[in-house]
């Protein structure tokens, strides 16, 4: 098939090559099929151990990749022919109290580098929840377990709540039971609109439910009482079918490493970072993170994750949730009478 591909377009422009000059239409189709001549033979030519190849189906169409497995010598060169300053700041590049695993992938092991707590104080605006009695992730009966906690925190949250999920899959059967349990609030899908419109969308609500999966773990900014419960599926970790990633863990092991310790982990430590960081955006929110998975608490990795994660106030019983939403109710009500009766 790929053969096939390069014969028809080197006929194309040879045959738009002929036409060349006749106008600019045809000249910027005579660029474009050169220029996917030459990316077909780069990813059809022979390959070096370096680089791992990959493919992607799109409806009737589909994507060839190639993807170093390490970029940390290129980026290094980028960082010396620069001759200049670089600063990288971010509130997840910490896996604990190090920087050793971001450093590591860009080459930069003579950097400096410097912690400091947040300004937010997570121990009073924060909840972080682990039910108790969750079965495996590898559990047929496990999305139904997270269905039926969700919709108990919704409750309890009025809303006003993130899904965030590690797979499609996963995003979609919660969303047809959420539907099948006719929850009071909106809710709003990842792939049903573009992603900048559910947003808008969820912060004009002040209480829709929002499922989403990568995209919405991270770069998203929703401060206020819009978004007060962020209910994360799984622990993320990479799905080992990803081409990329099982290359990675190869080489890894062929060099003698560890692919769990070194990549895999520190990996999806951050993930979990970035998605507990929607949660709390300004010196007034409130919410509860909650964390369904009990590999959390019950593998000896989670220790990793837990020391990386906010200094919130922490608990496994769902009445502390249940309080914790009742007393923001409260002073909602609270400082709603107050305005009532100065106005």
């Amino acid at each position: 098939a790929l053969e096939s591909l390069e014969r028809r377009l080197r006929a194309l422009a040879e045959g738009l090559r002929a036409l060349e000059g006749r106008g600019k239409g045809l000249d910027a189709c005579l660029a474009r099929a050169q220029g996917l001549q030459e990316r077909l033979c780069r990813l059809t030519a022979a390959g070096t151990p370096d680089q791992v190849r990959w493919y992607e189906t799109q409806g009737r169409g589909f994507r060839l990749h190639q993807t170093p497995l390490d970029v940390a010598q290129v980026f290094r060169q980028q960082v010396v022919r620069a001759r200049a300053a670089w600063i990288f700041t971010s509130a997840t590049l910490a896996v604990g109290e190090g920087f050793d695993h971001f450093a590591g992938q860009l080459g930069l092991d003579e950097a400096r580098t410097a912690r400091w707590d947040s300004p937010f104080d997570y121990a009073r605006q924060a909840l972080w929840f682990v039910p108790r009695g969750m079965p495996q992730p590898t559990d047929p009966l496990y999305n139904a377990r997270v269905l039926d906690l969700a919709c108990e925190l919704i409750g309890y949250s009025r809303g006003r709540t993130f899904l965030l999920f590690t797979s499609h899959r996963a995003l979609r059967e919660l969303a047809e039971g959420l539907a099948d349990h006719g929850i009071p609030y909106p809710v709003l899908v990842q792939g049903s609109a573009p992603r900048g419109e559910l947003l808008g969308r969820f912060r004009d609500l002040g209480n829709a439910v929002l499922l989403g999966t990568s995209s919405f773990w991270e770069g998203v900014d929703v401060p206020g009482e819009a978004l007060s419960c962020v209910i994360i599926d799984r622990l993320p970790f990479a799905s080992p079918g990803d081409p990329v990633l099982a290359a990675r863990i190869e080489a890894l092991r062929n060099r003698g490493g560890n692919p769990f310790r070194d990549y895999q982990l520190p990996q999806a430590v951050i993930a979990l970072k970035q998605g507990a960081g929607r949660l709390i955006r300004g010196v007034g929110d409130r919410g509860v993170l909650v964390v369904c998975d009990p590999r959390l608490l019950g593998r000896s990795y989670g220790h990793t994750f837990l020391a990386s994660l906010p200094p919130m106030a922490r608990s496994r019983e769902i009445d502390d949730v249940r309080a914790f939403f009742a007393q923001g109710a409260a002073a909602d009500t609270r400082g709603s009478a107050g305005s009532e009766a100065a106005f």
